[in-house]
């Protein structure tokens, strides 16, 4: 793959990731916050899911410009984390923390400490920037 192709992939699925961010910012928004809790688990869960999908897109351009096949389907977290074991363990890391975070506890849980969801999107916005295309550094 050529550079032009892999900049072209990072510009592309970096803007996709970074708007799914933007609603996941705004819509927890409407969650409200009382002290360190959210007080809506349904914006919170909402929110969470923006920003896991924001990661998913992210590792897929990750990916795809070192040469692995994502494809169109479905992809579940084993795939993610078994080839970012072999191509990045911290990015590994923050994704592994992120999936607890924002997947599991946010997303399923409704967690609403909102500590723990800035840890999330904290984890998200890492690994986003992994593909940040080198003109917006």
């Amino acid at each position: 793959m050529s550079n032009e192709e892999q900049q072209e992939i990072t510009q592309q699925y970096y803007a996709e990731a970074i708007r799914y961010m933007d609603n996941a910012k705004e819509i927890l928004k409407k969650a409200g916050k009382e002290g360190m809790n959210y007080n809506d688990k349904k914006y919170v869960r909402i929110a969470c899911g923006a920003a896991y999908h924001g990661i998913l897109i992210a590792l897929d351009a990750y990916l795809l410009t070192k040469g692995i096949k994502v494809g169109k389907r479905r992809k579940s977290i084993e795939f993610y984390q078994e080839n970012m074991a072999h191509q990045d363990k911290k990015v590994l890391t923050r994704l592994n923390n992120a999936y607890q975070i924002l997947h599991l506890y946010g997303y399923y849980d409704g967690l609403t400490d909102a500590r723990v969801v800035k840890t999330g999107f904290d984890d998200a916005y890492a690994i986003i920037d992994k593909i940040k295309p080198m003109q917006m550094s």
